[in-house]
C-alpha cells in the first residue's frame, strides 16, 4: 500500500497533508526517515511512525454505542444530530455507519462499522439474527399477548410479522417486557404492540445476535468491540 494512502486511512490527513509531514521529516518507516510519500509499505509488517508514535494499521473498525434518545441512526443529516456526530475524529475518519437503525427516541445497543460484509450478514433477512428489546408498555401485557406474538401479528400495513418471543417482566398499567424478534421493519416493536392495542412508551435494544449492550456504557458513549465480541458475531453469522 502507498504510504500516503496508509496514513490517510489511519487518520493522518489527506495525501497532501501527509506530504507536508514527510517534508518535516516526521515520518519513519523501519527507523528510516521517509523522503517520498508515494513509497509502498507492508501495512502489516513494516514499522511506521509519525513523530515517534507507532501507527498500527487496521482496515475495519467496530464500535458498540449506547445510543441516546433524540439522535438519529444516520451518517449525516442537515437538521438532526446523528450517531456519527457523537464520534471522535480518531474513529470518524474510518467512515463507520450504523448497522441497522434505531428510532430517534429508542436507546440502547447500536453497532457501527465500516465492514460491509459483516453488515450484510447481520442484516440479511434469511440469517434470522435475533434482536432483543426491553420496553415499557401502556396497558396490561399478559399471556394473550405472548401467544399473539408467538404466532406473529399483522401490522397496520397488512404485513404478517415473523414470530416474536415475548417475556413479561411486569404486568400492570405500565407493563415491562423483553421481546426478541428477527426482523427490523420500520418502528416494528411499537407497531407490533399497536397491533394488540397497546402503546410503547420506552424502548431499549439490549442485544443483537450474541452481541450484548455493555451495561457500563452511558447513553451517548461508545467503545470498540473486544476481540471476543467480534469473534462471536463473526462466527455466529458465518454459521447462519
Amino acid at each position: 500500500m502507498r504510504l500516503d494512502k496508509f496514513l490517510s486511512h489511519m487518520g493522518y490527513g489527506t495525501r497532501k497533508e501527509v506530504k507536508i509531514l514527510v517534508k518535516s521529516k516526521a515520518i519513519q518507516v523501519n527507523e528510516a526517515v521517509v523522503k517520498d510519500s508515494s513509497m509502498h509499505v507492508n501495512e502489516l509488517k513494516d514499522k511506521v511512525t509519525v513523530y515517534g508514535d507507532v501507527v498500527v494499521y487496521k482496515e475495519f473498525i467496530y464500535l458498540m454505542m449506547n445510543k441516546p434518545p433524540g439522535v438519529i441512526s444516520a451518517t449525516e443529516d442537515s437538521r438532526e444530530q446523528t450517531v456519527i456526530d457523537l464520534l471522535d475524529e480518531d474513529v470518524r475518519h474510518f467512515e463507520p455507519y450504523p448497522v441497522g437503525r434505531l428510532d430517534k427516541d429508542t436507546v440502547g445497543l447500536l453497532l457501527l462499522t465500516n465492514d460491509g460484509a459483516l453488515t450484510h450478514r447481520l442484516l440479511s433477512p434469511n440469517k434470522d439474527v435475533p434482536k432483543v428489546y426491553y420496553a415499557k408498555v401502556e396497558g396490561v401485557v399478559d399471556e394473550s399477548d405472548i401467544t399473539a406474538f408467538s404466532n406473529g401479528v399483522i401490522l397496520d400495513d397488512g404485513y404478517h410479522t415473523k414470530p416474536g418471543i415475548l417475556k413479561v417482566l411486569k404486568s400492570d398499567s405500565i407493563s415491562e417486557i423483553e421481546l426478541a424478534i428477527t426482523e427490523g421493519k420500520f418502528h416494528q416493536v411499537k407497531r407490533m404492540f399497536e397491533a394488540v392495542g397497546k402503546n410503547v412508551v420506552y424502548l431499549k435494544r439490549l442485544s443483537m445476535g450474541l452481541l450484548e449492550l455493555d451495561a457500563t456504557l452511558a447513553e451517548g458513549t461508545y467503545r470498540e468491540l473486544t476481540e471476543e465480541e467480534l469473534t462471536q458475531i463473526q462466527q455466529k453469522n458465518d454459521q447462519a
